[in-house]
């Protein structure tokens, strides 16, 4: 069993140009709400309510600080005329080939025209269409209804007659419907309304009816164009199905079919279509089928990636569809330009820039020129579907290619960081650096490089115009010449500014502009220290200077403490014997206990400096990290030593002897008192 999938299946442009500014306008955290149902789709518009979005029937049900937004069917412009008296903030997406019939409609009623409108008058396209109506118009939906109108002629006296259609109008009907007008109004202007691809959706559901034993349309019951393809394939195969999601597709019957054929509605997500075909392919098909039915569902340029995107646009082109077009008039969705030849055409902001966050009011006026890209045109509408983005786009490939083949270094903004690497843009193209390619050594973190711009080199240029960098190469360039500057002039005593790249046990590895140098664990600080964390970490901008150099292996090593911090240069020119310093305690052994006088500096007091007595042991006296005042008695510095005492600042201890000495003198001298007073 074979299933074929219409390429012209999903969103129409105007479809998806709706729903994008419905999007857009939530993602800008603005509250939203639409004149009717944005598009024929219960799915969507039932999503968009679970996003806050509601649905109004008229302005003036509108809530204060919410977003009206005009439907792609477009309505009437007494509708839009109420809107803007009451003040309601109105964004317009009704799809702009629709608003050309609005225009055509308008401008021939107030030349005298009588119009007539092949569609369905219940449609709120058709409504609308009739509400721009400035003269006489009549609606009719097939070509029995247009004979009736035909045969009371005097209907329309003598006026002039123009003849549009609904977009989605059936294109072999209104064929019919424009031979019957030409032998009744032999100078009747037709404009053929048709959108573009409401014809090419047609015609390709007629001919895969044909050559389909079932068919199997998707869309909104509602929907117009869906009920049209409908139509069509019904006329061709009896057993044709109309669905609006896969859950449908259980009620089906697929019995004694070798093929069957798929077609949707310009209103139907490119989502429910996967999902259909995903269900019928599990059910229908062998698993070995399943990825060759899933690849005919064409994409729409949402669901691209930015390379199935691009090569979509070169696919076909030619000179010709390359203009410059004058801006008329720009809104924050879309660009209206002149591009000549009576042809008016429409920029949307997707088409606009790669930068998703360019703002069109602010970056685009009236008066500009703009290189484009014509994706789509109607001449019998005057109307085309232009696009910035894939102009800079093929300039720019031109550009990466051209920088491949010289080896040119390139520049670009890195914009995320997927699995695997990071994407850059340069020139407006996608361009892939694997990790291994995106910075100068392995485990460097890649989000430091987010919203930067990098230089990097074209290596490689892969089928379906990928590109891919290597950031790398051009750092491992730039360190080179870098590396090679510093060695012609390095000399011992040469001073940098660099930051440290990385810790070892024994040492810091420092960056001082394109070479690294170390800085030994002790060159990092006069105290002895265990790591050299305790001194510097990594990232950390550093004064340095150049100790010695071996310029055989290329090493430098570095000295990072200063002479003038030298402790013992501190303590020499700000202390002497004899001084009186308050000391810390911060150990002792059998013969005394060393004191911390600055940081860097210890003296000794000897055990027989503690006290003005005999003393044991340091412990009985002095504690660790106990403050005592001390005087330096000795000070040797090519010894690095300093002798401290504490004994030196008290009285002299009295002994018993000397006491005994001094009462007996006492007692003599108060004696010889009591001798006096007799």
């Amino acid at each position: 069993m074979k299933i074929t999938v219409a390429k012209t299946a999903g969103f129409c442009f105007g479809v998806n140009r709706a729903v994008n500014t419905v999007y857009r306008l939530l993602e800008n955290g603005e509250r939203v709400c639409t004149l009717g149902p944005i598009i024929h789709n219960p799915q969507l518009v039932a999503e968009l309510e679970k996003r806050g979005v509601r649905t109004v029937e008229s302005p003036c049900e509108v809530k204060n600080g919410e977003t009206l937004v005009i439907r792609s069917h477009g309505v009437a412009k007494a509708v839009t005329d109420e809107a803007a008296a009451s003040g309601v903030k109105t964004v317009d997406a009704t799809c702009p080939f629709v608003a050309k019939i609005h225009g055509i409609v308008s401008a021939a009623g107030n030349d005298g025209y009588v119009t007539l409108i092949a569609g369905d008058p219940d449609h709120q396209e058709v409504m609308g269409i009739v509400g721009h109506c400035t003269g006489e118009a009549y609606v009719f939906k097939t070509p029995q209804e247009l004979g009736e109108f035909l045969e009371n002629k005097e209907k329309t006296g003598k006026k002039p007659v123009i003849l549009v259609a609904q977009t989605t109008f059936n294109a072999k009907i209104f064929e019919e419907c424009k031979k019957n007008l030409k032998k009744v109004y032999t100078n009747a202007k037709i404009f053929d309304t048709i959108c573009n691809a409401t014809s090419m959706r047609q015609q390709e559901a007629r001919e895969l009816s044909r050559r389909n034993d079932v068919m199997v349309v998707i869309g909104g019951r509602h929907s117009s164009n869906t009920a049209k393809l409908f139509d069509v394939c019904r006329e061709n195969c009896g057993r044709t199905y109309l669905i609006e999601t896969a859950s449908e597709l259980e009620n089906l019957s697929f019995e004694n079919c070798g093929n069957i054929g798929v077609v949707a509605g310009a209103s139907t997500p490119a989502g429910i279509i996967k999902e259909v075909i995903k269900t019928m392919s599990e059910n229908l098909q062998p698993v070995e089928e399943q990825a060759e039915v899933k690849e005919t569902v064409q994409k729409s340029f949402d669901e691209m990636t930015d390379e199935e995107a691009f090569e979509a646009s070169l696919s076909g082109l030619t000179g010709d569809q390359k203009v410059c077009g004058t801006v008329i008039a720009v809104n924050p969705t879309e660009i209206t330009v002149d591009i000549g030849r009576g042809v008016t055409g429409y920029v949307t902001a997707d088409e606009y820039s790669q930068d998703p966050d360019a703002k069109l009011t602010e970056e685009v006026k009236a008066g500009d020129k703009l290189n484009l890209i014509i994706m789509k045109i109607n001449d019998q509408e005057g109307t085309a579907l232009l696009s910035k983005r894939r102009y800079d786009a093929i300039a720019g490939w031109d550009n990466i290619v051209a920088a491949k083949d010289s080896g040119e270094i390139v520049t670009g903004v890195v914009r995320d960081i997927i699995k695997g690497g990071v994407v850059a843009y340069s020139n407006n193209i996608r361009v892939f650096i694997p990790a291994s390619q995106a910075t100068a050594s392995k485990g460097e973190p890649l989000e430091d490089l987010k919203g930067k711009e990098v230089s990097f080199r074209i290596i490689e240029i892969g089928r379906g115009h990928r590109a891919v960098g290597s950031i790398r190469s051009v750092l491992k360039e730039q360190r080179k010449a870098a590396e090679d500057k510093i060695w012609e002039n390095i000399a011992v005593g040469d001073r940098f500014t660099g930051v440290v790249k990385s810790l070892t046990s024994y040492g810091a590895f420092v960056d001082i502009g394109g070479v690294d140098g170390m800085v030994h664990i002790s060159e990092l600080s006069w105290q002895r220290i265990k790591n050299p964390s305790e001194v510097v970490l990594v990232g950390d901008t550093v004064e340095v200077y150049v100790k010695a150099l071996d310029t055989e292996k290329r090493k430098i090593s570095l000295g990072y403490k200063k002479p003038e911090d030298n402790p013992w240069v501190i303590f020499e020119n700000n202390y002497k014997v004899g001084d009186t310093v308050k000391v810390t305690i911060v150990s002792m052994t059998t013969y005394g206990a060393f004191a911390r006088i600055i940081p860097g500096i210890d003296g000794l007091i000897h055990i027989s400096q503690i006290a003005n007595k005999h003393v044991a042991k340091p412990q009985d006296e002095l504690t660790a990290g106990q403050e005592v005042e001390a005087k330096i008695i000795a000070i040797d510095l090519d010894k690095k030593r300093v002798s401290l005492s504490i004994r030196a600042l008290l009285e002299p201890e009295v002994t018993e002897e000397e006491q005994a000495d001094v009462k007996a003198a006492d007692e003599v001298v108060y004696e010889s008192s009591d001798e006096t007073n007799e």
